[in-house]
Formats: C-alpha cells, structure tokens, sequence
C-alpha cells in the first residue's frame, strides 16, 4: 500500500500516480485521503444469466419455463449489481439459454446499461447430454444452453459455433457423466481456441479427465474438488490457473442440502484450496453462484465466499491477487487490467478500511470507477 497518493485519468486509462500531481480541466484526479484504492475485483466463474429460487434448484424447469429473453433481463440486473458492488471484470461461464449474454454484453457496449467488462463462453461444450438429467422423450431439452460434441471434429464445429456468437472464451464440461472426453478431444478445442486468439476453460473434478484437461493445455480447471496433489502440481508446471468455485456454508445451504452436506463440501473446498496454495497452483477467484441468499444481491452473495479463503487461512493479500491481478493473468488482460498503474484502464474501487487487514472490508465498497466513469460513490 502506498500512502498520500492522487491518480490522474485520462480517456479512460491511468496516466499518473503520486503526490501533487499537475492536472488539465480534461483530467479526472482521483484523491480519496480517506480510503484504500485498489484495482477492481475480477471474479472468473459468472452465471449471470441463472437465478434459481432458495432452496429449489431445477435446471430442466428453468428450460421450460425461461425464455431466452427473461434470461437476458436477469443477466442485465446481475450485471448491474455485480458492477455498483465492485466487480469491473467478470468471466460469464454459459449456462444462458440461446447465448442470452451475448446481448447482455451488446447492451453494455451501448451504454443502454451499465456492466463489467465480460468475457463470455458461450455455450458449453459437451459429450452427449450436457449436464442434465431428463428422459428419453425430451431429448436434446439441454440444447438450449450446451452443444453437443464428441469428437474431435465435433469439438472444432462447436469452439466456431461459440465464437461466431460472441464468444471469446471457450468452456468444455469434461466429466458430467461416466464417459468424458479424451486429450486428443481437449487438445482438439485448445488448439481451434488458440487459432482465434481464445483460450478454454474446463468443469472437470478430478480424476483422468482433469489429468485430460491439464496435459491438454486448457487455460483453468473449474471447480477441481477431488484434484489430488499430484494433479495440482502439475497444474503449476503447466501453468493451469485453478478457478476453485469455493462454496461457502451460508451459499450450499440455498440448494436446500441439509448442513451436514454443506459442512462436507465446505471442508473439501478448504481442503483442495490449502493445498493449491501450498503447492503454489496458480488460482483466481471464481463464485458459480446460481441461487442468491435471502436477503443479498448477487455480488453480497458472492462475497460470502470469502468466508470459505479466510477459514483456509490463505492471507488477505493473496485473496486480493487472485481477484485482481491473478484473474487478469488468466483472462489474458494482464497488461492492461488488474492493477493500479499508468497505461492500464482506471478500473478502481475504494473501501473504508485496509484490506490487508480485514477481507470482509471487500462487502462495503463505497466507490467503483471502470474505465475512467464513476459509477458509486457513496
């Protein structure tokens, strides 16, 4: 932390950083002597688009009841909440009926609403059957929001599909169901991915089909629950980011398990994410929130999962990298975002007290600026 410092913007971009600082009448100066600055948070596994009600989870539902155009409506309101709450930065993981963010996105481009910056997957990349669970009269139900694929050629139509509308992250669900896809499956969508400047990304858990992932040359694991040691130092010599999903007890209740099953995953999130750390995975901040807790908006809902990297004892000023700096790594925009410094977007939120010295400072921001505008100030 720096103290006493002033920030200079200009067309959206940090010019300067220090004291006393010559400005023009053009020039935004940003003095808060008051509060921290940091750079904007990142979070890198969004549903923008999904909001299930508490306790009662049903994506085949949600297929027949959602139109794609409701979808779009809610991902709007997310995308608003997660912006005035400090989140300048955000992956849309998929999950969004017919590509519902990709018009999300459009209209934040428009200045119809206001946003993050989204990087956006598209839809989900899959062997046979997504990820539901329905009966042989509704098949092909899950269409709506995965793409079938399996094989390798498959995969290649897929990752074009995706990225002619809109997307400029691929995600594949490698382990849904028994079967999962190969590595010459995974190399087969990185390398179409990487022709068009993209990466991809990955659910998979554990076992063969992370091992699949990781040698394959995805960019993150998604979730990774039952990574093993092994799997996560490989991880690190390969340079996979681990986006760990970390649930806490307060977001696994909202699915309706009873605590005794909440309390198991919390403590399998805290295990796998001790582990990452000490090995030295890289990691970024990933929520996967689908159901709000009474009572909070989508980001409070979100934040509650600081709980989980506090009781993991992962220090305050990790936490803040891996939602910062970290997540601009794998996003690819590490030249441009995640930090404080001249050349890079005036992406900033201030809270009232040193993070560093209390995470939970994170849940009262009280300014968020992207890209040079304010947008709260309270």
């Amino acid at each position: 932390m720096l103290e006493k410092q002033m920030i200079l913007i200009r067309e959206g971009k940090i010019r300067q950083i220090g004291r006393d600082i010559p400005y023009s009448p053009e020039d935004k100066l940003i003095d808060m002597p008051d509060a921290w600055i940091l750079p904007g948070l990142m979070d890198c596994h969004v549903h923008l688009t999904v909001g299930f009600p508490y306790k009662k989870m049903s994506i085949e539902q949600m297929y027949t009841t959602e139109s794609t155009a409701l979808r779009a409506l809610r991902g709007a309101y997310n995308a608003q909440v997660m912006l005035t709450n400090g989140f300048t930065t955000i992956k849309e993981i998929g999950n969004d009926g017919n590509y519902a963010s990709a018009d999300v996105i459009k209209a934040i481009r428009k200045g119809w609403i206001q946003g993050p910056t989204i990087f956006y997957a598209g839809k989900i990349i899959s062997p046979y059957g997504g990820q539901t669970a329905t009966n042989i009269e509704h098949e092909h139900l899950w269409d709506d929001e995965y793409l079938d694929a399996n094989s390798p050629d498959e995969i290649r139509k897929a990752v074009r599909k995706n990225i002619y509308y809109g997307a400029n992250v691929i995600k594949l669900a490698a382990d849904s169901y028994a079967y999962h896809y190969s590595l010459q499956e995974v190399q087969a969508a990185v390398n179409e991915a990487r022709s068009a400047g993209l990466k991809v990304t990955a659910h998979v858990m554990g076992g063969e089909a992370a091992d699949n992932i990781i040698l394959g040359g995805a960019a993150a694991v998604e979730h990774g629950v039952y990574l093993t040691d092994e799997q996560l130092r490989l991880m690190k010599s390969k340079g996979t980011f681990l986006v760990g999903t970390d649930l806490a007890v307060s977001n696994s209740l909202t699915y309706g398990v009873d605590t005794a099953t909440a309390l198991k995953y919390y403590h399998l999130n805290i295990d796998r994410l001790k582990r990452a750390y000490r090995i030295g995975t890289p990691m970024a901040f990933g929520s996967d929130i689908i159901i709000d807790i009474p009572g909070k908006n989508r980001a409070q809902s979100i934040l509650e999962i600081l709980q989980t990297w506090k009781d993991a004892q992962i220090p305050n000023s990790y936490t803040l990298q891996c939602m910062t700096i970290y997540a601009a790594q794998l996003l690819g925009v590490e030249k441009e975002r995640g930090v404080i410094e001249p050349g890079f977007f005036a992406d900033m939120i201030a809270v009232q007290q040193n993070p560093l010295d209390s995470i939970e400072t994170l849940k009262r921001v009280s300014f968020v600026m992207k890209e040079g505008k304010v947008v709260r100030q309270d």
